[in-house]
């Protein structure tokens, strides 16, 4: 009875007064499926005629049964059954573990169908071993509620006698099974590969395409089931079977693990053969279905048929050395020979004695165990890892060097420079898509990825800019066109160390912010010349040695970018990016970036981190203006190269303040307006010597550069 207020299990809602044929209802009586406790709504759920008044329903109907789930790991197939979890148990001394009795009679007969493993030689592992059993005149209904209420305690809905077997014996031992309807098998079975193509509609009412190598069972009719994954919907058994077969098999692990993961299709059976079955309770599962299934669907007729193995039983068992003296050595805990004996001989585990040194076998279900580091962990995972001491690490010599090299700081100093002038950091995948990577140049295929985490991140990235682009289009479509980004990450020339290159790149996109002082305008070489100087200067890099050269890599604009040198040595690029990079990524431009390159940088003269004295000079600077006029294609690099030769000592500095070009002067030429500033040191300077300075540098500009002072 429920009553008002209630919250009915089927629905998950509370139950509220009502009224049944102009009466007043207070509660409702409840059917087994109204409780989530049956599938049978044709009725209300009946008590025990004893059943104490007073006491709990759930424990009338013993449905308090406490569960407990457990997470295992993928080594550790052997606990995907309720009957492994009790063997570890039993080892560490909780209880005693039952013997299994699997008392199948032998039959007589043959079975229904014959069976045909077809694979090729070099495939045979993908299904070694296949045995079938037939019981003929059997009674499918529903099953014991003993066995009823332990699948609903795991999650399972009872479906039927036959189904609720495999299930039970599932779980319970970790052997998945499949129970085929005689009457609906056509010709013989046959397991082979797929061609690749082929349909397959399966219980759970999907349709699956195969693909080549995927492992299948099938008759004469087509396919029936998926091996180790899923039954068909053509073989499956309902409440006028009577004739059934019995399928235990064993799968190959990586082969049903790569047809699951192919078809997203997620079972209990999968999660079994992926992870490695018994090997050796491939019958002995055949042996248990058949048990089962005559005791709660046998009836006077029934007959069984002998067993059908096809195939031989794979060969898993090793030995393996072991040295049980080492136990302290490897795990910092005394346990004695004898102890250690008892708790792999409780795990299943076979131990021959040698003089000075133990060879054990590892049980078939333990396909984990390949060498003695497996067989020490057995032993302290039993014994308890509480037991393992805790000790400090031996202290080594303090450290006395700082914990960055040369690059390291490089790399923090110019992320600094970046953040400093408003770009964000970005961290972007070390993979890029190769249809991206292709406008960077040719793909090598040392840096193509064997098993891409996605098809569109499936090569190493050569350049930081793609990934930036991409970014910023992110950005941009979610409405934050204009944005600045910078990642100090490697990228890959090769797959050696050496191809591994440290770069810092920016990137800006769109517009400058808005400000009062100073008009919106598209982000242009500049910005990004002005990024990569900033950054080579906190980096270290000899800016006055600097040159400038109006040639970059092929993914930037031919006529807006350019590159910093120190003579032969790259230090980066900067410039307007290219349309073909833009259209690659599907990117709207402009966008403008610098790479450089912090390993290029000459390292320091000087081992010394301590920042030089700031010297401040008691003479005020002198600051002179020149102009002067020059051909269009001399750069104003060159031309402040050529003033600061003239005297190193007295010019400070040299700032170019305007560019023109046009009336006044000829076509083909330009006029540089600059600034030189001069800083005095022990006298002020006279006008005879400015004078001088003055003569000096026009001769200097007109050798470098063929410039004249304008007039």
């Amino acid at each position: 009875m429920a009553l008002p207020g209630d919250v009915i299990p089927v629905s998950g809602e509370a139950l509220k007064p009502g009224k049944i044929r102009g009466q007043e209802s207070q509660g409702m009586m409840c059917s087994g499926a109204e409780l989530k406790l049956d599938t049978d709504s044709a009725g209300i759920m009946e008590l025990p005629e004893d059943a104490p008044v007073g006491a709990r329903f759930i424990d009338v109907i013993d449905v308090a049964d406490p569960v407990i789930e457990i997470n295992l790991t993928p080594n550790r197939a052997d606990c995907a059954g309720v009957r492994g979890i009790a063997r570890d148990l039993a080892a560490a001394g909780m209880g005693t573990l039952k013997d299994q009795k699997i008392d199948a009679p032998k039959g007589t007969g043959s079975n229904c169908v014959g069976v045909n493993l077809n694979f090729p030689v070099d495939q045979k592992h993908h299904c070694p071993l296949f045995v079938a059993r037939t019981l003929r005149g059997i009674k499918n209904g529903h099953s014991p509620a003993w066995m009823q209420a332990r699948l609903r305690a795991i999650g399972l809905r009872p479906i039927s006698a036959l189904v609720d077997i495999t299930n039970y014996i599932t779980f319970d031992c970790g052997r998945p099974l499949h129970v085929f309807d005689c009457a609906k098998l056509k010709g013989d079975l046959w397991v082979a590969p797929a061609v690749g193509g082929e349909t397959f509609k399966a219980l759970n009412d999907k349709e699956y395409t195969l693909e080549a190598g995927m492992t299948a069972i099938g008759d004469a009719t087509g396919f029936l089931s998926l091996a180790g994954i899923v039954g068909g919907e053509t073989s499956g058994c309902d409440d006028t079977t009577t004739d059934v077969m019995i399928e235990s098999a064993y799968f190959n692990p990586s082969r049903t693990a790569k047809t699951g993961r192919a078809l997203g299709v997620t079972s209990d059976a999968r999660y079994r053969f992926e992870r490695g079955v018994d090997p050796d309770f491939v019958i002995a599962g055949a042996d248990l279905a058949t048990q089962m299934i005559l005791e709660i669907c046998g009836t006077e007729q029934t007959i069984v048929s002998e067993r059908l193995v096809v195939g031989d039983v794979p060969t898993v068992t090793h030995t393996v050395p072991y040295d049980p003296a080492k136990m302290l050595k490897f795990i910092g805990v005394d346990v004695g020979a004898e102890e250690q004996e008892q708790i792999l001989t409780a795990l299943g585990f076979s131990i021959e004695k040698m003089e000075s040194s133990w060879l054990i076998t590892p049980p078939s279900w333990r396909g984990d165990i390949e060498g003695s580091a497996d067989i020490t962990e057995e032993i302290i995972r039993i014994k308890g890892f509480e037991h393992i001491p805790a000790t400090s690490m031996p202290r080594e010599d303090v450290i006395t060097k700082g914990a960055l090299d040369l690059i390291d700081r490089r790399a923090a100093v110019a992320k600094r420079a970046f953040a400093t002038r408003g770009l964000m950091e970005a961290v972007t995948w070390s993979f890029m898509s190769s249809s991206i990577a292709t406008a960077f140049g040719e793909v090598k295929d040392e840096l193509r990825l064997v098993n891409p985490i996605s098809a569109d991140l499936d090569v190493m990235r050569s350049s930081i800019v793609g990934n930036l682009v991409c970014a910023a289009k992110r950005n941009a479509d979610r409405g934050y066109s204009d944005v600045a980004l910078f990642e100090v990450g490697p990228t890959y020339q090769n797959q050696t160390p050496e191809g591994q290159v440290l770069v810092a790149t920016a990137l800006r996109a769109g517009q400058t912010p808005r400000h009062w002082a100073d008009k919106v305008r598209n982000v242009d070489a500049y910005d990004a010349k002005t990024d990569a100087l900033a950054a080579l200067a906190a980096a270290g890099a000899p800016m006055a040695s600097l040159q400038v050269e109006a040639k970059a890599s092929s993914w930037y604009h031919p006529g807006r970018s350019g590159s910093l040198r120190l003579g032969p040595v790259l230090l980066g690029y900067f410039g307007e990016l290219h349309p073909a990079i833009l259209a690659a990524c599907d990117a709207d431009g402009p966008m403008v970036a610098c790479e450089l390159f912090l390993a290029n940088i000459p390292a320091p003269r000087s081992a010394s981190t301590a920042r030089p004295l700031l010297k401040m000079e008691s003479l005020q600077p002198v600051s002179r203006d020149f102009a002067f006029v020059m051909d269009e294609a001399v750069t104003a690099d060159k031309l402040m190269a050529a003033i600061k030769k003239v005297d190193k000592a007295l010019i400070r500095e040299v700032t170019i303040f305007d560019v023109y070009q046009g009336k006044g002067i000829e076509a083909g030429k330009k006029s540089l307006a600059l600034s030189v500033t001069l800083q005095p040191t022990d006298h002020t300077l006279t006008d005879a010597e400015l004078e001088g300075l003055h003569v000096s540098i026009r001769a200097a500009v007109e050798k470098a550069t063929g410039g004249v002072l304008r007039e």
